[in-house]
């Protein structure tokens, strides 16, 4: 194998595992924000905004791998 197919399968490994645990994440995370606002729907609107700023930190994470397998599939810094 070459080392531009290497990095492809890099790239690709790094957006879909991201993508999947993204996806996963915000899953769980909404599961039990529904859950919780069930309980005790007093506490709804606070938990409202952590929920929120946990979304963007979970979909961070996934944009900065894409920003990364981005940069290694355009720059190739592994390519002679």
């Amino acid at each position: 194998m070459t080392t531009i197919g290497l990095v492809a399968i890099a790239c690709g490994l790094i957006i879909g595992l991201g993508a999947a645990g993204a996806c996963v994440g915000i899953g769980i995370l909404a599961g039990k924000f529904i859950e919780s606002s069930a309980r005790q729907p007093e506490l709804m609107n606070t938990l409202q905004v952590k929920v929120f700023i946990m979304l963007g930190l979970i979909d961070a994470s996934f944009i900065i791998g894409v920003g990364i397998a981005l940069w290694f599939a355009v720059a190739s810094p592994f390519h002679g």
